[in-house]
């Protein structure tokens, strides 16, 4: 049986960061917050029943339901009006957050046609890895034969580091596949 990504942090990753950075205490060390996972459906504000479907696949993906999330003002050159559903957002935290770390570096990643490994340029300044998908299945919960339309999604991992160097060290030894 494979270890978690919990444990290993706990055992692992937080004593080799400790030394590596040369912190004085514990608490100063990097780690997981949340991971948000937004997934924006343009197409909703015409068909409504795009939204279901993107809610089970996200349902599936996520293990933890959806929130809808909606347009806050109307846009006529969008056809746009005040309050359509526009998009789903899904925060995970804890174990779900480990679990879908795990799934995402060890059994997604890999399957992404053409992949040689994610860019190091996708830091935001603050600590915080931004990650774009463009299709949802890659994910071994999706069945190509029930989606109806591929969708694309964005991917957050929010970490308390101070600096992109703390976090890109953090997510490395998760086993985040970086291009080298």
């Amino acid at each position: 049986m494979s270890i978690s990504l919990k444990s290993l942090y706990k055992e692992k990753i937080s004593q080799e960061l400790l030394k590596k950075f040369n912190y004085t205490n514990i608490h100063q060390i990097p780690k997981l917050i949340k991971i948000v996972i937004n997934c924006g459906i343009g197409e909703a504000a015409q068909n409504p029943k795009i939204i279901d479907n993107s809610i089970e696949d996200l349902k599936l993906i996520t293990g933890q339901k959806p929130i809808i999330t909606r347009t806050k003002k109307s846009i006529a050159g969008f056809k746009i009006r005040d309050n359509i559903p526009i998009g789903l957002k899904v925060t995970l935290r804890n174990d779900k957050m480990y679990a879908f770390l795990n799934k995402l570096i060890n059994l997604s990643l890999p399957r992404i046609r053409d992949f040689r490994g994610i860019s190091q340029q996708k830091f935001d300044g603050r600590g915080n890895f931004n990650l774009g998908l463009r299709e949802q299945i890659i994910f071994p919960e999706i069945s190509y034969e029930q989606i109806d339309k591929i969708r694309g999604m964005n991917i957050t991992i929010v970490t308390d580091a101070n600096s992109d160097k703390e976090s890109f060290a953090l997510l490395k030894a998760f086993g985040m596949p970086f291009k080298d």
